[in-house]
């Protein structure tokens, strides 16, 4: 049997999402799982972008717009919005997105990497976008959640 070829890579599957208008993919790996939309508890002295905690199967997890925590403005109140539980090592939590589109199924080679934009104000900075699918319908950003939610407060671009 021939060794893999590694100018393909290994496959891997991402869940894709809109956030302000714009899609956005999470490695599936790191997906626990999709749940409809429901009010959070609000707590005071949190970054904007943190909409509150829920109260998942007897955990509270923290649930972040992910739109707001890219600038993009708060999620509209919508009926399609669902939150997507994820972990970053042993932590869960939750982003708030305006809808699931799809799961991709991609070669790890096709993820093209993304161009350095920022200036250099910003490029100490971690934008938590690190690489762009080609899809169907467009382009989808990849994103690093654990550099998006260790950012602080400070927006991801």
């Amino acid at each position: 049997m021939p060794p893999p070829d590694p100018d393909t890579g290994p496959d891997a599957e991402f869940v894709t999402f809109f956030a302000g208008g714009q899609s956005f993919s999470l490695d599936i790996a790191h997906v626990r799982e999709i749940r409809r939309w429901s009010a959070v508890t609000p707590l005071p002295h949190v970054p904007k972008e943190v909409l509150g905690v829920m109260n998942l199967r007897g955990s509270v997890i923290p649930i972040y717009d992910l739109s707001a925590r890219f600038g993009l403005g708060p999620t509209p109140e919508n009926p399609r919005n669902v939150v997507v539980v994820a972990t970053i090592g042993s932590q869960t939590l939750g982003l708030l997105v305006e809808a699931v589109s799809e799961i991709l199924s991609v070669s790890r080679s096709s993820i093209q990497e993304t161009p350095d934009l920022r200036s250099d104000a910003t490029r100490a900075g971690i934008t938590g976008i690190i690489g762009i699918i080609g899809a169907e319908e467009g382009m989808t950003r990849v994103i690093d959640l654990a550099a998006v939610i260790r950012c602080g407060t400070r927006p991801a671009a």
